[in-house]
């Protein structure tokens, strides 16, 4: 099967690009495995458009309706390997693969999760006793009694970020006593934050707050932040020699390229704010390059169409 682009993740900056790239007159395949991390998000209230917010699931259908409705063919399955197929590509997926001009990686990332059973952990998220993104939602909790459970330089941040909306912030090691040097730990005393050594084990749900426990005893919370960190979905670009960061986050130019020419990346796979909006523009971004660099290639022209016969 032949198609003009492939673009891999099927969230916020994929399927922009494909609204993107199918208005361009391009064939563009959506390969999507599905459960990303815009799909678990209960309802977000800071996305422009929607005043009375939206859940993360119903913003991604109705882009993947966009898209399709301009002629990008959507996919369900998952991208196992991606190869070079001289100035091209070709995109390996459930058997089948997809030979292709150009390659958009828009696979995102995955929340770090603590130690919990899934079923509870996805009840506390969806009635927010349990959130992970405090830009996205920081305002929900204002003036509540919020838990950051991390240490180190990752914790120690989220915990001051959110002394900017309530007094009654907590700091809990995940795994045992905190890993914090002497200024991180006097920053979040000058800041109030309350710090306490870890294990935290036992995360219970309560009638309408979340219980943490610690050798000190059981903490109850309104809200617990999980600063655990994530996991960067760019293992299909490593075997190409794309650049990455330190963390595993592909390396763009400001116009979503990678060094790999054909191969782009957008969204929560590249460094930047893991933020909706900022993928969607970043989407659209790599979708008017790709289609730039590859009119470069070869000329994009719509034929004159036919006159019908009186």
């Amino acid at each position: 099967m032949f198609t003009d682009v492939v673009v891999i993740g099927g969230g916020p900056a994929g399927l922009t690009a494909a609204i993107y790239l199918a208005r361009f007159h391009l064939g563009v395949t959506v390969i999507d495995r599905g459960g990303g991390r815009a799909n678990s998000i209960p309802r977000t209230r800071n996305h422009s458009g929607f005043p009375d917010g939206i859940t993360g699931a119903d913003l991604v259908e109705r882009m993947r309706t966009q898209a399709v409705n301009y002629g990008a063919i959507n996919e369900i399955g998952e991208a196992t390997a991606i190869e070079r197929d001289g100035d091209g590509f070709v995109v390996w997926a459930a058997g089948s693969g997809y030979r292709c001009c150009a390659v958009l990686l828009a696979t995102g990332a995955a929340n770090n999760r603590p130690e919990m059973d899934l079923n509870d952990h996805d009840a506390a998220l969806s009635r927010g006793l349990l959130r992970y993104c405090p830009i996205c939602d920081g305002f929900e909790v204002t003036d509540q009694r919020v838990a950051v459970i991390g240490t180190g330089e990752h914790g120690s941040r989220e915990a001051n970020f959110l002394r900017s909306y309530t007094a009654d912030v907590t700091l809990i090691a995940p795994s045992g006593p905190h890993d914090l040097n002497a200024d991180q730990r006097q920053t979040l005393r000058d800041a109030g934050v309350d710090i306490v050594d870890g294990p935290c084990v036992n995360i219970e749900i309560g009638d309408d707050d979340i219980v943490l426990e610690v050798p000190s005893g059981r903490r109850h919370f309104a809200t617990a932040y999980p600063a655990l960190g994530s996991r960067i979905h760019s293992d299909l670009a490593k075997p190409l020699g794309v650049e990455m960061s330190d963390d595993g986050c592909m390396v763009v130019d400001r116009h979503q390229r990678t060094d790999i020419p054909g191969l782009y990346a957008a969204g929560d796979v590249v460094f930047g704010l893991d933020q909706i909006s900022h993928a969607m523009g970043e989407g659209g971004v790599a979708a008017t390059t790709i289609r730039n660099d590859l009119a470069e290639r070869r000329p994009i022209r719509r034929e004159a169409r036919g006159q019908s016969p009186d």
